[in-house]
């Protein structure tokens, strides 16, 4: 028998830290995986910037892209990848190009998701360029924000059609702020949505894969405390539900990485933005949950160079719209599009891979994340975000959620008295609030 060598290439930017935990415990892991007379081994390497030939081959079987949603040099670097040779990318770089939020509103509006009414808005200025005045004096229609703003209602939000970041938002409660925030928008094409209050609950999924995590999260709060450590606030059958919605969105799309979020309002669960293909993976926002995700990545990673699982060219979206124009309750449908998604995913043949050669990623990762290694990139990632009197103060916070994770998890291995979890499944533990220093005090 052979050892075959593969390769997992990280395509990024100015992520720092998850790379680091991402290539350390896929090097304590050391998986060795049967492929037919032969072992699959495991590196990793980060793709550099440089000129490339069109017929340059590839030698990564797997790529995971965490730039080229704004760096263009890599996004055709990849695209080239995936047409000439086959490249299997998380995520799709055509489908992340050309379904911005916008496209994805439409697409989820027809498979029946709530999505909260939305109005396109014509920019307010624009770029100088051949023919435009022409071609605006001739088609282009005076229009009153006021009739606009009837079909969305107060309050309401504004914000850039493609997103990206939280840029450009505002939320509008009357005409008054709404000419403002428009004569504000200068070029941006915008969106004016419907708001969604009140509502009780914000929440994000976070999917790779076929791998779910649902996560309380709170947009008014800092951006290093918005994902909250909490647990029990949705029921299984919401969780459920928000598993499904954002399989769906990333199997229609043909994405691997995503998140969704979604508001609760009398017990239902609207989506508000969800073409969300390079969701935030950093210690300083994720903290606690940041381990679940780095695990998700290795699973899925080496799922598909292991398998040899063929990138997807074309979203195949008949079935789903075959789906939608039955006359099947909302929840059926959804249920449906999942299947598709479980389908696509090839989540049993997953799991079960995970069960057979990756039964130790669980301890390997608890294990992880109490060396000085692990501290040391949460450190430096620090250390880039905060200012310098701050740094030891959030090391030590981000440090300490990091520690009740593993506390956490230990505790649910016990219960169940295996050394492992199951793949994709979120820890169900009760937590009790805590103030920063508390948590800190505690987990230290």
């Amino acid at each position: 028998m052979a050892e075959v060598p593969l390769t997992i290439g990280l395509s990024l930017g100015a992520d720092l830290e998850w790379p680091i935990f991402f290539e350390d415990i896929i090097g304590r892991l050391q998986p060795r995986i049967p492929f037919g007379d032969d072992y699959h081994t495991f590196r990793v390497e980060r793709v550099t910037i440089e000129p490339f030939s069109l017929r340059q081959p590839v030698r990564y079987a797997v790529l995971l892209d965490r730039l080229t949603h704004w760096y263009h040099t890599s996004r055709e670097w990849i695209k080239k990848a995936v047409v000439h040779d086959d490249l299997y990318v998380f995520n799709n770089p055509f489908t992340i190009q050309s379904m911005e939020k916008h496209t994805s509103y439409a697409a989820m509006m027809r498979l029946g998701l709530p999505v909260p009414r939305t109005v396109l808005l014509p920019p307010k200025e624009y770029e100088t360029q051949p023919d435009l005045e022409v071609t605006l004096a001739q088609y282009a229609r005076l229009f009153e924000l006021d009739a606009v703003a009837d079909q969305v209602g107060f309050p309401c939000y504004m914000k850039p059609f493609d997103g990206g970041a939280w840029r450009g938002v505002s939320r509008i409660e009357n005409v008054d702020q709404l000419r403002a925030a428009y004569e504000q928008s200068g070029k941006s094409i915008m969106h004016l949505q419907e708001a969604v209050e009140p509502y009780d609950l914000f929440v994000r999924a976070l999917a790779v894969g076929p791998q779910v995590n649902v996560i309380r999260y709170d947009p008014a709060a800092p951006m290093h405390d918005r994902y909250k450590v909490d647990f029990n606030f949705v029921e299984a059958d919401q969780w459920q539900l928000l598993s499904d919605m954002v399989l769906t969105i990333n199997s229609f799309f043909n994405w691997d990485f995503n998140s969704c979020e979604s508001l609760r309002k009398d017990g239902a669960f609207y989506p508000i933005d969800f073409a969300n293909a390079c969701p935030d993976s950093q210690v300083t926002s994720l903290h606690f949950h940041l381990p679940w995700l780095v695990k998700a990545k290795i699973r899925w990673a080496l799922f598909v160079a292991a398998t040899h699982r063929r990138v997807r060219h074309h979203p195949d979206w008949e079935p789903y719209f075959a789906i939608a124009s039955s006359d099947r309750p909302y929840r059926e449908k959804l249920s449906a599009y999942a299947a598709l998604a479980h389908r696509s995913f090839e989540t049993d043949r997953f799991l079960e891979f995970c069960d057979t050669h990756l039964s130790h990623l669980d301890e390997v990762t608890w294990d992880y994340f109490s060396s000085d290694r692990a501290l040391e990139a949460v450190r430096r990632k620090v250390a880039v975000i905060f200012p310098p009197h701050e740094v030891d103060l959030y090391t030590e916070h981000f440090w300490g959620l990091l520690q009740f994770w593993r506390k956490t998890e230990r505790d649910r291995l016990d219960a169940i008295g295996s050394h492992r979890l199951p793949a994709g499944e979120v820890v169900d533990a009760p937590l009790h609030p805590l103030s920063q220093a508390e948590r800190v005090e505690e987990n230290l």
